[in-house]
């Protein structure tokens, strides 16, 4: 392997904080009546979180 375990796992991590930051920044501006709706960002978030949540699971468990 090029890269340990654990390194591929804390880098899939740190894309989980990424994902929350994002998710963040895109509820603020879906609250603000100057942009426009972000609704389907923020969805497509959720499923990005959902896939980087399992890679990290299965990698734990192999």
């Amino acid at each position: 392997n090029a890269e340990s375990k654990i390194d591929f796992i804390h880098k899939f991590k740190i894309a989980a904080k990424e994902v929350e930051e994002t998710k963040y920044w895109l509820i603020l501006c879906q609250n603000s009546k100057s942009y426009p709706p972000c609704d389907h960002l923020v969805g497509l978030l959720g499923e990005i979180d959902k896939i980087i949540t399992k890679i990290i699971a299965t990698s734990k468990t192999k």
